[in-house]
């Protein structure tokens, strides 16, 4: 079964195509080096909860949009060498990737594959 990494973000309005361009620099890094898709999400039926939501969050305000994104990895283990090389890549660049959001509220998580029900035609 495939293997999931999720995102949930804040991003400034304003930055959208900012966002858009530095996202499709590094999801095709992740292309690059194996993964299977990725996707991204930009906030446009992101309701506010009761209890908690996207919003809360991410300490989302009022000029920010919710930004929900994934990469789909064959396996963990292909996904954990990526990040490896990714990583080390970033770090040895010589222009830093110019995130055009508060990388500190960003929520992400690896996820292993309870069941698929998609269409794998």
């Amino acid at each position: 079964m495939t293997y999931i990494d999720g995102f949930v973000l804040a991003v400034p309005t304003a930055n959208r195509e900012k966002y858009e361009a530095a996202a499709r620099k590094f999801d095709g890094m992740m292309i690059a080096h194996g993964a299977l898709r990725a996707v991204e999400g930009w906030g446009d039926d992101v309701p506010h909860g009761k209890r908690t939501d996207f919003h809360r969050a991410t300490e989302a305000n009022a000029d920010e949009t919710v930004v929900f994104s994934w990469t789909e990895w064959p396996d963990k283990q292909v996904r954990d060498t990526a990040h490896a090389a990714i990583n080390k890549a970033m770090a040895e660049a010589a222009e830093p990737m110019d995130m055009p959001f508060d990388g500190a509220r960003m929520i992400y998580g690896g996820f292993a594959t309870l069941f698929d029900l998609g269409d794998k035609a």
